[in-house]
């Protein structure tokens, strides 16, 4: 009965994020694109992708033998990159907004906006440095500064913040010195396009952009500057046709993830291991298939946004801690798996897979919260910052 458990998380999701949902009227609508609706559904996503990293730890099949698997999770196993895809999304269109709207945005760009997310990769990367120094694990003086400067990831799930700052940094410098504002977007989506074509030519490793998960979502963020730019006509366009686009957009999100499935079967990211000639057209062909599902996840999410008000305190809540809790909770992950990112053996091995997602839970939130206003220490954000680091919507 204790193994059981587990697949309630397919009931209490739904519940977590429909609680206290308000359906709109005919004819009303609902800002899915506002800073309090992101917010919300970016504190559920960030419970669901502790649910997929704790499924690979438990179930990926690919990572091991049958007699190691312990079910409940599979479905959370291969869709982090989905979930993922809508942080970067609102990550370039909150830029694009916040530039146009907020006087002299750009003033302050790398303090506001880049440092904070390197100071969440450095002192998460310590406090992970700690942990398996602690646990055991052996390292010489080359191996603890790869970790230390995260050119080997210490923190195995900091990818995202890695890459972040140097989109970040593509629009402030393309926006500071460009004055025509679609050459702009232009040169901020030629550096992420350029920046998937090198990932593409690279094969899978230990050291930065080290697979797949490193840049097949991340078109989203120049996806996202290019919907804030022409937001006044998308939007007027999608209340007219509304039904027809919200009806299309959920029936093809299975399939268009199934072909992305099968498409990853016939190409294969991992060509380098059976020495294909054409394994990089392998991977961008598997890309694209990737390409067509994070951004319907993106835009049925805006649109079921548009007809129904999501909000609770609990969303609220996880809401202000995502970046924080997305970057810590994996050290929780580790500890009670059966062994550390890494080989060395977890001290706290938890079989019981609902008890090991309470835990990692229960501990992940306080850690997020104390990390984030150690954060705010140094940073010296007082209580006026009203935006967190991870999301730049325009008020």
């Amino acid at each position: 009965m204790g193994k059981q458990l587990i697949y309630s998380v397919y009931f209490i999701m739904p519940i977590l994020l429909l609680w206290g949902a308000k359906p709109q009227g005919k004819g009303q609508w609902n800002d899915s694109l506002s800073l309090s609706q992101t917010k919300a559904f970016q504190g559920f996503l960030t419970v669901a992708i502790m649910l997929h990293h704790i499924g690979q730890k438990t179930c990926a099949s690919w990572l091991f033998p049958k007699s190691r698997i312990i079910p409940g999770l599979e479905f959370f196993v291969p869709i982090g990159y989905i979930l993922v895809s809508f942080f970067l999304f609102f990550n370039g269109y909150g830029a694009y907004k916040s530039f146009h709207t907020k006087k002299n945005y750009l003033n302050g760009f790398v303090k506001k906006r880049i440092l904070p997310v390197v100071l969440s990769l450095y002192s998460t990367t310590l406090i992970f440095f700690i942990a398996r120094l602690l646990i055991g694990e052996k390292m010489d003086m080359p191996g603890a500064l790869l970790y230390l400067s995260s050119i080997k990831l210490c923190n195995p799930n900091t990818w995202y913040v890695i890459v972040l700052p140097f989109f970040y940094l593509a629009f402030y410098l393309a926006f500071r010195f460009i004055k025509k504002d679609g050459l702009a977007v232009a040169a901020t989506t030629a550096f992420v396009v350029a920046y998937i074509l090198v990932g593409t030519s690279i094969d899978h490793n230990d050291y930065l952009i080290r697979g797949e998960w490193w840049w097949n979502c991340v078109h989203m963020f120049p996806v996202g500057i290019l919907f804030a730019k022409y937001e006044d006509k998308i939007i007027p366009h999608l209340k007219k046709y509304y039904w027809v686009y919200a009806i299309l957009a959920v029936a093809v999100l299975y399939p268009l993830y199934l072909y992305s499935v099968h498409a990853q079967d016939f190409f294969s990211y991992y060509g380098e291991n059976f020495g294909a000639p054409d394994k990089v057209l392998r991977r961008r062909m598997t890309l694209l298939s990737q390409v067509f599902v994070t951004m319907d996840f993106v835009f049925a999410s805006l649109l079921l946004g548009m007809k129904v008000k999501i909000g609770n305190r609990f969303l609220k809540f996880m809401g202000t801690i995502t970046l924080e809790f997305y970057l810590i909770h994996g050290l929780f992950v580790e500890l009670c798996d059966h062994t550390f990112d890494g080989g060395v053996k977890s001290p706290f091995p938890i079989k019981n897979v609902f008890l090991y997602v309470l835990v990692v839970f229960a501990l992940g939130v306080p850690s997020a919260i104390l990390l984030k206003k150690l954060h705010g220490l140094i940073l010296g954000i007082g209580k006026k910052e009203k935006q967190p680091v991870e999301l730049k919507k325009a008020s």
